[in-house]
């Protein structure tokens, strides 16, 4: 276990496309076609086109004259419904959260691809096999309003009181990246998977419900509809430029202190993609330095190679988010293996 207490070397929407795209088998006819299919968890793409997809997409095709298509939704919902596609390939890049990347590479969704820079990725935050590299850097946390509720609350005891009943809301563990890291950092920081579980069995009692997208929950808060909800950093940063009472936090086990944990939007090329030479650019263009230090500045994250160091306003103000933080590193083999355990043990003491 860590404690963050310098700036991270680090980076970091709506559009959802609806279009069917014709049925490729990787011909050269399709290879040449002047476009990529981007399959993403939601948090790159600017609520109003101001977010790092939306700037690095835009200088990609103008470099390339390379158009992305774009699909979005939770993390497991895009590797879902890339497994429902794997006999006719639709997406060429899959962006996604852990532990979902890991499961996208175990089910033989993923082909090995190193792209340029990936060199520069620390080995945690991509497959020794080649099959998914981080592109930007994140970390799990939650939100609160703050006009209603000034002072953030520092435990996840706090969260059982009665001012927070139908206030409080968390995405869907199993569906949505966040929700799922919600499982994770509770399990990790009650001491196992009993405990986690008593404890999120008493937090239903004031749970709103089932979200199968985090970055729908920021904006509830900020209207004062909840007063809390789960998120990440990278996307909750970005949101609050728009949204006032947006507040991140980091809540801890009663008498210790908060925590989290790595949470990065890691890209894998897709196998047999409709059109792999065009997944490769747009992944190293992802990776390349310009489009590293616009994470923070644009995206409001932290860049993925650890040999882009930013100093903008934002990496400043997140550097500063992060101090105190104990960041621990989960177990993602396990968890990999155990995702549908844990999720079913989650849904049996909730009731969901």
């Amino acid at each position: 276990m860590r404690t963050y207490a310098k700036p991270v070397a680090a980076v970091t929407g709506a559009l959802v496309l609806a279009a069917t795209l014709t049925a490729c088998d990787g011909s050269a006819t399709a290879s040449d076609e002047k476009v990529v299919t981007v399959y993403s968890a939601d948090g790159l793409k600017g609520e109003a086109g101001d977010g790092w997809y939306d700037k690095v997409f835009a200088d990609f095709e103008k470099q390339t004259g390379i158009k992305v298509k774009y699909v979005e939704g939770g993390s497991g919902e895009m590797v879902q419904r890339a497994l429902r596609e794997k006999s006719n390939t639709q997406a060429d890049l899959l962006v996604t959260l852990p532990p979902f990347i890991q499961q996208a590479g175990s089910k033989g969704l993923l082909q090995s691809y190193e792209p340029k820079g990936s060199d520069q990725v620390d080995g945690a935050d991509k497959a020794g096999d080649g099959t998914w590299t981080s592109v930007a850097d994140n970390y799990f946390g939650f939100v609160h309003n703050k006009k209603e509720l000034p002072a953030a609350p520092k435990t996840w005891e706090e969260l059982l009181d009665a001012k927070y009943k139908d206030k409080l809301q968390y995405s869907t563990p199993g569906v949505a990246g966040d929700g799922t890291a919600v499982l994770i950092k509770a399990m990790h920081d009650f001491g196992g998977k009993e405990p986690a579980m008593e404890y999120l069995k008493k937090l239903q009692a004031n749970n709103v419900g089932p979200s199968s997208s985090t970055s729908k929950l920021a904006p509830k808060v900020d209207k004062g509809e909840l007063l809390v909800a789960n998120g990440d950093v990278q996307m909750n940063f970005a949101q609050a430029k728009s949204m006032p009472n947006l507040g991140i936090w980091f809540p801890a086990k009663d008498g210790g202190k908060p925590t989290t944990f790595a949470l990065p939007y890691a890209a894998g090329l897709v196998n047999k993609a409709p059109h792999t030479e065009n997944g490769k650019k747009l992944l190293d263009f992802m990776l390349s330095e310009g489009a590293q230090r616009e994470v923070s500045a644009i995206g409001g994250g932290f860049p993925a190679r650890k040999d882009v160091k930013t100093t903008d306003a934002n990496a400043i103000e997140l550097a500063k988010l992060m101090e105190g933080v104990e960041v621990f590193e989960p177990d993602w083999a396990d968890i990999d293996k155990n995702l549908a355990a844990y999720v079913d043990a989650w849904k049996s003491a909730t009731g969901s």
